[in-house]
């Protein structure tokens, strides 16, 4: 099937990208270099990732706002998504967040049970794992201090199976190099809020009917953040990968059938 893509800004700068007829379906993008409309190996694989259920809805893949100021939290953040949700499309969605936007759509959820039909939330949790906070505040100090290709080189060798990470590091860099903007400003607030985010106590507001994909051997979380994640979501249930990381349980076939059957599913909750 063929898909048409257009591009442009929701209401408050948000970023999307759209293709696909039906319902909404709006997909948020985990951490990127910059809030802007995607281009490149980006926007292929967000098309990768939307076309399969663009034949059901209408995919907004959708990323943070441009121009975060600083301090904003993930309640910031999911905010002006709800805005231009309720602005520009006008009715409740189907949410799924991968990565940081899972920490996205779980705040969104949570604050605006009244604009999410069904939630899917993939390789995330209510807050990071241990080892995922240290890779992120690696990150961030490596941007400060003006590292801003090795931050990127390093969270994405961070991904990749242990014996691999030290010789892929130089080809990392290289392929971050035209990825890394001028202004970091957004991946930094971004970072921050996502530093302090926990939300497990809050996830009983949240009415949709969720699915936590996650990934036994994920960097970022771990399979016990996973599933109580789900548990404590009370129409909320978990699906673990056993031996996929975080790179592979975000991008992979299977990931994206069994988040499109769940979507498609029935009782939805919202009028």
């Amino acid at each position: 099937m063929s898909v048409q893509a257009s591009t442009g800004f929701l209401y408050g700068d948000t970023p999307y990208l759209r293709i696909g007829t039906g319902p909404p379906l709006v997909m948020v993008q985990g951490l990127t270099p910059e809030h802007d409309i995607p281009t490149g190996w980006e926007r292929r694989m967000i098309l990768s990732s939307a076309t399969p259920s663009a034949r059901h809805f209408t995919v907004y893949a959708v990323n943070r706002r441009r121009g975060l100021r600083p301090t904003e939290s993930m309640s910031d953040i999911a905010r002006h998504l709800a805005d231009a949700i309720e602005h520009d499309l006008g009715e409740p969605v189907r949410l799924q967040g991968t990565s940081t936007g899972g920490s996205v759509a779980l705040q969104l959820a949570i604050d605006r049970p009244d604009l999410v039909r069904r939630l899917v939330v993939v390789a995330s949790a209510y807050r990071l794992g241990p080892r995922g906070k240290a890779l992120q505040a690696d990150m961030a100090a490596l941007i400060r201090a003006g590292h801003k290709e090795d931050a990127w080189s390093h969270m994405m060798t961070s991904m990749m199976p242990a014996p691999l990470r030290v010789p892929a590091r130089p080809l990392a860099r290289l392929a971050t190099r035209s990825m890394v903007p001028a202004d970091p400003g957004d991946i930094l607030v971004t970072l921050e809020a996502e530093d302090v985010f926990d939300v497990r106590a809050d996830l009983p507001r949240i009415t949709a009917p969720t699915l936590v994909i996650g990934g036994a051997k994920d960097s970022f979380y771990s399979p016990e953040l996973f599933e109580e994640t789900a548990r404590g979501v009370a129409k909320g249930r978990a699906h673990i990968f056993a031996g996929w990381g975080h790179a592979r349980t975000a991008a992979s076939k299977a990931t994206r059938n069994l988040a499109l059957g769940f979507m498609l599913g029935e009782s939805d909750t919202r009028p």
